[in-house]
């Protein structure tokens, strides 16, 4: 099993950044996927989940309104499109998935993670 984020960056508050996550080693379309991110110095923050479908999300209080996460399951790749972004969303970004396969619900248990891309909000 293998992730690999990228697209992080520099941005200026306010502006938009596109993570994507390339899945390979499993069958990418039998599980839920997250995005998890570190801020500098604090813990690790749940961002974002999305069912096998792509149908059904969820994003915590902190990025709802302004974060995205969509999949492409003929890709193998996970998206989390960020916008409005704000100097307190400066982290790392890890995709993460779920140790069940065809699991009805989020099970919270994330059994492989990416290295992460780092995300700078900043003027």
């Amino acid at each position: 099993v293998q992730l690999l984020e990228s697209g992080g960056g520099l941005v200026q508050p306010g502006g938009s950044l596109r993570l994507s996550c390339a899945a390979s080693g499993f069958t990418f379309s039998r599980y839920w996927m997250y995005w998890v991110r570190q801020a500098p110095g604090k813990g690790l923050e749940w961002v974002s989940s999305i069912n096998t479908d792509g149908r059904t999300a969820y994003f915590a209080d902190s990025v709802e309104d302004r974060f995205t996460i969509s999949r492409d399951n003929a890709k193998n790749t996970l998206y989390l499109q960020m916008n409005n972004l704000k100097p307190e969303d400066t982290a790392l970004y890890y995709c993460a998935r779920d140790s069940q396969p065809s699991a009805a619900w989020s099970t919270g248990d994330m059994d492989y993670w990416g290295k992460g891309t780092l995300g700078t909000v900043s003027s």
